[in-house]
C-alpha cells in the first residue's frame, strides 16, 4: 500500500457514518462499526485467504466492532498459526470480519457489508502484501 493514508467520506454518494451498520447478505449477522475517520485505506491483500474472498476491507480497532446480531451465526475460521479468526456467517457464507494476525488490536471488515456501500464503486484499491506477511519472516515474533 502506498506511503499515504487515503480517507473515504462517501462512496457513490452514500455517506460514510461515523457509526455504520454491516450485515451479512441473509441479514442474521449485524455489527456495528465506529469509523471516526469513515474509511480509511481500503485495499484488498493478496494471501491465500483473501485471494479466494477478494474482498475490499478496511480496519477497525477491536473496541470499534460490536456484533449487534448473529453471534450465534457466525463460523469462525482459522488455518496456519491460528491468530488470525476470519468471520463468516453460516447461514450465507459471507465473510464479514477479521481479527487480524498482524494485529490481534484490529479487525478487518469486509467492505461490501457495510450498509448502501458498493465496493465496486471505489477506485483504484491497492492491494497489501500478504504472501510476504510480516509474521512470517525471520526473527518475527
Amino acid at each position: 500500500m502506498s506511503a499515504g493514508r487515503r480517507t473515504l467520506k462517501q462512496v457513490s454518494g452514500v455517506p460514510i457514518q461515523r457509526t455504520h451498520r454491516a450485515t451479512c447478505h441473509c441479514g442474521a449477522v449485524e455489527l456495528m462499526l465506529t469509523l471516526p475517520n469513515r474509511l480509511v485505506d481500503p485495499h484488498r491483500c493478496d494471501c491465500s485467504i483473501c485471494r479466494c474472498k477478494g474482498a475490499v476491507v478496511v480496519t477497525v480497532a477491536v473496541e470499534d466492532l460490536r456484533i449487534a446480531r448473529g453471534t450465534g451465526q457466525l463460523t469462525l475460521y482459522q488455518f496456519n498459526t491460528h491468530v488470525a479468526e476470519h468471520y463468516f456467517c453460516s447461514i450465507c457464507g459471507i465473510y464479514t470480519h477479521h481479527r487480524r494476525r498482524s494485529d490481534p488490536g484490529q479487525y478487518g471488515v469486509n467492505v461490501g457489508c457495510l450498509e448502501g456501500v458498493n465496493p465496486l464503486d471505489i477506485a483504484e484499491i491497492p492491494i497489501s502484501d500478504g504472501v510476504h506477511h510480516p509474521s512470517d519472516r525471520p526473527g518475527a515474533v
